[in-house]
C-alpha cells in the first residue's frame, strides 16, 4: 500500500468533501481517502497495481473538481 497528498481545487463546502471523497473510494484499490476541505488537498492510501495518480485526477475532475 502506498499513500499520496493530491491537491484538489474549486472544494467550498463539506458536500464538495463528500463528493470527491465518494469519487476517489470508489476506485479500485483505493482503501482510504481523507479529504481536507481547507488545505484543498486529498490524502490517498492505495494499491499501486490497482489505481494511480492519474485516475485519481480523473476521478477529481469527473466528480467537477480541479486536480493540477
Amino acid at each position: 500500500m502506498e499513500r499520496v497528498v493530491v491537491t484538489i481545487g474549486g472544494m467550498s463546502c463539506q458536500r464538495c468533501v463528500q463528493t470527491v471523497t465518494s469519487a476517489l473510494t470508489a476506485l479500485p484499490g483505493v482503501f482510504q481517502v481523507d479529504v481536507a476541505l481547507e488545505a484543498g488537498e486529498a490524502s490517498i492510501a492505495y494499491d499501486p497495481e490497482l489505481a494511480n495518480a492519474g485516475q485519481f485526477r480523473d476521478a477529481i475532475e469527473a466528480a467537477g473538481f480541479d486536480s493540477p
